[in-house]
Protein backbone atom coordinates (compact mmCIF):
# COMPACT_ATOMS: atom_id res chain seq x y z
CA UNK A 1 0.00 0.00 0.00
CA UNK A 2 1.42 3.38 -1.04
CA UNK A 3 1.36 5.74 1.99
CA UNK A 4 2.87 9.22 1.63
CA UNK A 5 3.44 11.91 4.28
CA UNK A 6 2.99 15.51 3.12
CA UNK A 7 2.59 18.94 4.66
CA UNK A 8 -0.97 20.30 4.37
CA UNK A 9 -1.46 23.62 2.59
CA UNK A 10 -4.20 26.21 3.11
CA UNK A 11 -5.85 25.04 -0.12
CA UNK A 12 -6.67 21.81 1.75
CA UNK A 13 -8.14 23.58 4.79
CA UNK A 14 -11.70 22.32 4.24
CA UNK A 15 -10.58 18.77 3.56
CA UNK A 16 -8.30 18.90 6.61
CA UNK A 17 -11.11 20.02 8.94
CA UNK A 18 -13.34 17.21 7.68
CA UNK A 19 -10.80 14.63 8.81
CA UNK A 20 -9.89 15.92 12.29
CA UNK A 21 -12.28 15.49 15.19
CA UNK A 22 -11.34 17.73 18.12
CA UNK A 23 -11.24 21.55 18.11
CA UNK A 24 -7.60 21.43 19.28
CA UNK A 25 -6.77 19.85 15.91
CA UNK A 26 -8.89 22.25 13.86
CA UNK A 27 -7.31 24.51 11.25
CA UNK A 28 -8.49 27.56 13.18
CA UNK A 29 -6.87 26.43 16.44
CA UNK A 30 -3.62 25.96 14.53
CA UNK A 31 -3.86 29.57 13.29
CA UNK A 32 -4.17 30.72 16.90
CA UNK A 33 -1.19 28.59 18.02
CA UNK A 34 1.00 30.12 15.28
CA UNK A 35 1.19 33.24 17.45
CA UNK A 36 3.34 31.34 19.95
CA UNK A 37 4.99 28.25 18.46
CA UNK A 38 5.80 26.65 15.08
CA UNK A 39 2.77 24.78 13.74
CA UNK A 40 3.06 21.86 11.31
CA UNK A 41 0.02 20.33 9.62
CA UNK A 42 0.53 16.92 8.06
CA UNK A 43 -1.51 14.58 5.92
CA UNK A 44 -1.09 10.88 5.27
CA UNK A 45 -2.03 10.03 1.71
CA UNK A 46 -2.96 6.49 0.73
CA UNK A 47 -2.72 5.83 -3.00
CA UNK A 48 -2.95 9.56 -3.60
CA UNK A 49 -5.97 10.18 -1.33
CA UNK A 50 -5.75 12.10 1.96
CA UNK A 51 -6.85 9.67 4.69
CA UNK A 52 -5.40 11.07 7.95
CA UNK A 53 -4.58 14.63 9.03
CA UNK A 54 -3.14 16.16 12.18
CA UNK A 55 -1.29 19.18 13.59
CA UNK A 56 1.92 19.12 15.61
CA UNK A 57 3.38 22.07 17.50
CA UNK A 58 7.10 22.42 18.20
CA UNK A 59 8.44 23.59 21.57
CA UNK A 60 12.11 24.48 22.07
CA UNK A 61 13.94 22.68 24.87
CA UNK A 62 16.04 25.26 26.77
CA UNK A 63 19.85 24.99 26.56
CA UNK A 64 19.62 22.58 23.62
CA UNK A 65 18.99 22.75 19.88
CA UNK A 66 16.20 20.17 20.22
CA UNK A 67 12.43 20.42 20.31
CA UNK A 68 9.47 18.65 21.85
CA UNK A 69 6.75 17.84 19.34
CA UNK A 70 3.19 17.88 20.68
CA UNK A 71 0.22 16.14 19.07
CA UNK A 72 -2.91 16.57 21.23
CA UNK A 73 -6.30 15.02 20.50
CA UNK A 74 -5.07 13.27 17.38
CA UNK A 75 -5.39 9.78 15.85
CA UNK A 76 -4.86 6.34 17.38
CA UNK A 77 -1.17 5.51 18.09
CA UNK A 78 -0.66 2.54 15.77
CA UNK A 79 2.59 1.58 14.07
CA UNK A 80 1.80 3.68 11.01
CA UNK A 81 1.52 6.79 13.18
CA UNK A 82 4.71 5.84 15.05
CA UNK A 83 6.65 5.51 11.80
CA UNK A 84 5.21 8.82 10.60
CA UNK A 85 6.12 10.66 13.79
CA UNK A 86 9.65 9.27 13.74
CA UNK A 87 10.05 10.72 10.25
CA UNK A 88 8.65 14.08 11.41
CA UNK A 89 10.83 14.11 14.54
CA UNK A 90 14.00 13.51 12.54
CA UNK A 91 13.14 16.30 10.08
CA UNK A 92 12.45 18.79 12.89
CA UNK A 93 15.13 17.82 15.42
CA UNK A 94 12.65 16.58 18.03
CA UNK A 95 14.09 14.79 21.06
CA UNK A 96 10.61 13.32 21.55
CA UNK A 97 6.99 13.77 20.52
CA UNK A 98 4.18 13.75 23.07
CA UNK A 99 0.79 12.50 21.88
CA UNK A 100 -2.59 12.55 23.63
CA UNK A 101 -4.98 10.74 21.28
CA UNK A 102 -8.65 11.65 21.11
CA UNK A 103 -9.51 7.97 21.52
CA UNK A 104 -11.89 6.72 24.20
CA UNK A 105 -11.32 3.33 25.77
CA UNK A 106 -14.98 2.39 25.29
CA UNK A 107 -14.55 2.83 21.52
CA UNK A 108 -11.75 0.27 21.52
CA UNK A 109 -13.84 -2.21 23.51
CA UNK A 110 -16.79 -1.74 21.16
CA UNK A 111 -14.69 -2.30 18.05
CA UNK A 112 -13.16 -5.41 19.58
CA UNK A 113 -16.64 -6.80 20.24
CA UNK A 114 -17.72 -6.37 16.63
CA UNK A 115 -14.62 -8.15 15.40
CA UNK A 116 -12.43 -5.33 14.13
CA UNK A 117 -9.23 -6.91 12.89
CA UNK A 118 -7.03 -4.09 14.20
CA UNK A 119 -5.10 -5.02 17.33
CA UNK A 120 -5.80 -2.43 20.00
CA UNK A 121 -2.53 -2.12 21.77
CA UNK A 122 -0.08 0.72 22.10
CA UNK A 123 2.86 0.10 19.80
CA UNK A 124 6.24 -0.46 21.43
CA UNK A 125 7.49 2.78 19.89
CA UNK A 126 5.38 4.71 22.43
CA UNK A 127 5.88 4.81 26.18
CA UNK A 128 3.40 6.06 28.78
CA UNK A 129 4.15 9.72 29.41
CA UNK A 130 5.25 10.73 32.92
CA UNK A 131 3.49 14.06 32.44
CA UNK A 132 0.04 14.21 30.80
CA UNK A 133 -1.20 17.64 29.77
CA UNK A 134 -4.84 16.68 29.15
CA UNK A 135 -6.80 14.82 31.80
CA UNK A 136 -7.52 11.18 31.05
CA UNK A 137 -11.21 11.64 31.91
CA UNK A 138 -13.95 13.98 30.79
CA UNK A 139 -17.67 14.57 31.08
CA UNK A 140 -19.54 14.73 27.76
CA UNK A 141 -23.22 15.62 27.76
CA UNK A 142 -25.65 14.54 25.03
CA UNK A 143 -27.30 17.69 23.63
CA UNK A 144 -29.70 15.74 21.45
CA UNK A 145 -31.83 14.96 24.52
CA UNK A 146 -34.76 17.20 25.35
CA UNK A 147 -34.37 19.93 27.98
CA UNK A 148 -36.72 18.01 30.24
CA UNK A 149 -34.65 14.85 29.93
CA UNK A 150 -31.38 16.70 30.59
CA UNK A 151 -32.91 18.28 33.70
CA UNK A 152 -34.18 14.88 34.81
CA UNK A 153 -30.69 13.37 34.42
CA UNK A 154 -29.09 16.07 36.57
CA UNK A 155 -28.24 15.62 40.22
CA UNK A 156 -31.13 17.00 42.33
CA UNK A 157 -28.81 19.51 43.99
CA UNK A 158 -27.77 20.87 40.58
CA UNK A 159 -31.41 21.32 39.51
CA UNK A 160 -32.11 23.03 42.82
CA UNK A 161 -29.17 25.43 42.40
CA UNK A 162 -30.37 26.43 38.92
CA UNK A 163 -33.78 27.26 40.42
CA UNK A 164 -32.07 29.29 43.18
CA UNK A 165 -30.19 31.35 40.58
CA UNK A 166 -33.38 32.01 38.62
CA UNK A 167 -35.24 32.90 41.81
CA UNK A 168 -32.57 35.48 42.70
CA UNK A 169 -32.79 37.02 39.26
CA UNK A 170 -29.32 36.12 38.02
CA UNK A 171 -28.98 37.16 34.37
CA UNK A 172 -26.86 35.32 31.80
CA UNK A 173 -25.90 37.06 28.56
CA UNK A 174 -24.14 35.80 25.47
CA UNK A 175 -21.34 38.29 24.71
CA UNK A 176 -18.89 38.75 21.85
CA UNK A 177 -17.81 42.33 22.60
CA UNK A 178 -14.52 43.68 24.00
CA UNK A 179 -16.08 44.70 27.31
CA UNK A 180 -17.45 41.20 27.79
CA UNK A 181 -14.01 39.78 27.10
CA UNK A 182 -12.43 42.07 29.71
CA UNK A 183 -15.00 40.88 32.25
CA UNK A 184 -14.10 37.31 31.39
CA UNK A 185 -10.35 37.95 31.79
CA UNK A 186 -10.81 39.63 35.18
CA UNK A 187 -12.84 36.71 36.52
CA UNK A 188 -10.51 34.13 34.97
CA UNK A 189 -7.38 35.54 36.62
CA UNK A 190 -9.24 36.11 39.87
CA UNK A 191 -10.05 32.40 39.85
CA UNK A 192 -6.56 31.16 38.94
CA UNK A 193 -5.12 33.26 41.78
CA UNK A 194 -7.72 32.03 44.26
CA UNK A 195 -7.42 28.38 43.26
CA UNK A 196 -3.62 28.60 43.15
CA UNK A 197 -3.18 27.01 39.74
CA UNK A 198 -1.25 28.06 36.64
CA UNK A 199 -3.40 29.45 33.86
CA UNK A 200 -2.56 30.85 30.43
CA UNK A 201 -1.53 34.50 30.24
CA UNK A 202 -3.52 37.43 28.89
CA UNK A 203 -1.98 37.30 25.41
CA UNK A 204 -2.87 33.62 25.05
CA UNK A 205 -6.53 34.30 25.86
CA UNK A 206 -6.62 37.33 23.59
CA UNK A 207 -5.26 35.37 20.63
CA UNK A 208 -7.52 32.36 21.08
CA UNK A 209 -10.52 34.68 21.46
CA UNK A 210 -9.66 36.87 18.46
CA UNK A 211 -8.87 33.93 16.17
CA UNK A 212 -11.84 31.73 17.00
CA UNK A 213 -14.33 34.59 17.37
CA UNK A 214 -13.41 35.77 13.85
CA UNK A 215 -14.36 32.29 12.62
CA UNK A 216 -17.63 32.22 14.62
CA UNK A 217 -16.18 29.53 16.88
CA UNK A 218 -16.10 31.39 20.20
CA UNK A 219 -18.52 33.27 22.43
CA UNK A 220 -18.82 34.24 26.09
CA UNK A 221 -21.53 33.64 28.65
CA UNK A 222 -21.51 36.22 31.46
CA UNK A 223 -23.70 35.95 34.56
CA UNK A 224 -24.53 39.07 36.54
CA UNK A 225 -26.41 39.71 39.76
CA UNK A 226 -27.62 43.21 40.56
CA UNK A 227 -25.26 44.52 37.88
CA UNK A 228 -22.19 42.71 39.25
CA UNK A 229 -20.49 40.14 36.95
CA UNK A 230 -20.09 36.89 38.89
CA UNK A 231 -19.22 34.22 36.34
CA UNK A 232 -17.87 34.22 32.77
CA UNK A 233 -17.20 31.24 30.50
CA UNK A 234 -15.54 31.10 27.11
CA UNK A 235 -17.30 28.53 24.93
CA UNK A 236 -15.89 27.29 21.65
CA UNK A 237 -17.50 25.13 18.99
CA UNK A 238 -16.24 22.84 16.26
CA UNK A 239 -18.31 20.51 14.11
CA UNK A 240 -21.06 19.04 16.33
CA UNK A 241 -19.50 19.83 19.72
CA UNK A 242 -19.58 22.74 22.17
CA UNK A 243 -16.52 22.97 24.43
CA UNK A 244 -16.07 24.63 27.82
CA UNK A 245 -12.28 25.11 28.12
CA UNK A 246 -11.97 28.30 30.19
CA UNK A 247 -13.97 30.15 32.80
CA UNK A 248 -13.79 32.28 35.91
CA UNK A 249 -15.96 33.29 38.82
CA UNK A 250 -16.14 35.67 41.75
CA UNK A 251 -16.58 34.84 45.43
CA UNK A 252 -19.19 37.60 45.69
CA UNK A 253 -22.81 36.51 46.14
CA UNK A 254 -21.93 32.80 46.12
CA UNK A 255 -25.40 32.09 47.49
CA UNK A 256 -27.09 33.04 44.17
CA UNK A 257 -25.51 30.05 42.34
CA UNK A 258 -24.49 31.95 39.19
CA UNK A 259 -22.11 29.16 38.11
CA UNK A 260 -24.92 26.65 37.93
CA UNK A 261 -27.06 28.90 35.77
CA UNK A 262 -24.19 29.63 33.36
CA UNK A 263 -23.69 25.88 32.83
CA UNK A 264 -27.40 25.39 32.18
CA UNK A 265 -27.45 28.30 29.73
CA UNK A 266 -24.40 26.81 27.98
CA UNK A 267 -26.31 23.55 27.50
CA UNK A 268 -29.30 25.41 26.07
CA UNK A 269 -27.01 27.44 23.81
CA UNK A 270 -25.47 24.24 22.43
CA UNK A 271 -28.96 22.93 21.64
CA UNK A 272 -29.90 26.23 20.01
CA UNK A 273 -26.80 25.90 17.80
CA UNK A 274 -27.98 22.38 16.81
CA UNK A 275 -24.87 20.77 18.32
CA UNK A 276 -24.82 17.19 19.57
CA UNK A 277 -22.30 17.16 22.41
CA UNK A 278 -21.18 19.38 25.27
CA UNK A 279 -17.54 18.66 26.11
CA UNK A 280 -16.75 19.87 29.65
CA UNK A 281 -12.95 19.71 29.12
CA UNK A 282 -11.66 17.43 31.84
CA UNK A 283 -12.58 15.54 34.99
CA UNK A 284 -11.22 13.16 37.60
CA UNK A 285 -11.74 9.40 37.48
CA UNK A 286 -14.70 7.32 38.53
CA UNK A 287 -13.76 7.20 42.22
CA UNK A 288 -11.87 10.43 42.86
CA UNK A 289 -9.77 11.06 45.93
CA UNK A 290 -11.85 13.14 48.39
CA UNK A 291 -8.73 15.22 49.06
CA UNK A 292 -8.03 15.95 45.40
CA UNK A 293 -7.90 19.75 44.88
CA UNK A 294 -9.93 19.36 41.66
CA UNK A 295 -12.77 17.48 43.35
CA UNK A 296 -15.02 20.55 43.43
CA UNK A 297 -14.71 21.07 39.65
CA UNK A 298 -15.33 17.36 39.08
CA UNK A 299 -18.47 17.28 41.24
CA UNK A 300 -19.80 20.45 39.65
CA UNK A 301 -19.52 18.98 36.16
CA UNK A 302 -20.83 15.60 37.28
CA UNK A 303 -23.99 17.26 38.53
CA UNK A 304 -25.17 17.95 34.96
CA UNK A 305 -25.56 14.26 34.15
CA UNK A 306 -22.95 13.96 31.42
CA UNK A 307 -21.25 10.68 30.62
CA UNK A 308 -17.85 10.15 32.24
CA UNK A 309 -15.51 8.97 29.48
CA UNK A 310 -11.95 7.68 29.72
CA UNK A 311 -9.29 8.27 27.07
CA UNK A 312 -6.40 5.94 26.40
CA UNK A 313 -3.90 8.38 27.91
CA UNK A 314 -0.71 10.27 27.09
CA UNK A 315 2.34 8.76 25.40
CA UNK A 316 5.83 9.79 24.37
CA UNK A 317 7.74 8.69 21.30
CA UNK A 318 11.41 9.15 22.19
CA UNK A 319 14.32 9.63 19.79
CA UNK A 320 16.92 11.23 22.05
CA UNK A 321 16.89 9.41 25.40
CA UNK A 322 19.53 11.50 27.24
CA UNK A 323 17.69 14.77 26.50
CA UNK A 324 14.34 13.10 27.25
CA UNK A 325 15.49 11.94 30.70
CA UNK A 326 17.11 15.30 31.46
CA UNK A 327 13.95 17.13 30.35
CA UNK A 328 11.77 15.09 32.73
CA UNK A 329 14.20 15.43 35.65
CA UNK A 330 14.28 19.21 35.27
CA UNK A 331 10.49 19.28 34.91
CA UNK A 332 10.08 17.35 38.17
CA UNK A 333 12.54 19.64 39.98
CA UNK A 334 10.76 22.72 38.64
CA UNK A 335 7.39 21.36 39.78
CA UNK A 336 8.85 20.62 43.22
CA UNK A 337 10.35 24.12 43.42
CA UNK A 338 7.01 25.76 42.57
CA UNK A 339 5.27 23.57 45.16
CA UNK A 340 7.81 24.46 47.88
CA UNK A 341 7.58 28.17 47.07
CA UNK A 342 3.79 28.02 47.41
CA UNK A 343 4.03 26.17 50.73
CA UNK A 344 6.71 28.50 52.15
CA UNK A 345 4.86 31.62 51.06
CA UNK A 346 1.78 30.73 53.12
Amino acid sequence: MDVDLQLITEKQKTQYNKLVIHVIQSWQWGEFRKNFVPVLRYGLYENGKLKTAFTITLHKIPLTSSYVGYLPKGPYPNQELADTLIEIAKKNNCAFIKIEPDVKIENLVFRQKIGDSQQFKIENSFRISPKPLFTKYNFILDLTKSEDQILKDMHPKTRYNIKIALKHGVKVEERIDDKGFEIYLKLYFETTSRQNYHGHNREYHQKVWQTLRKNNMARLLVATYQGTPLTAWMLINFKDTLYYPYGGSSLEYKNVMANNLVAWEAIKLGQKMKLKNFDMWGALGENPDPKDPWLGFHQFKKGYGGRLVEFIGSFDLVLDWPIYFLFNIIDKLTTLKIFLLKVLSK
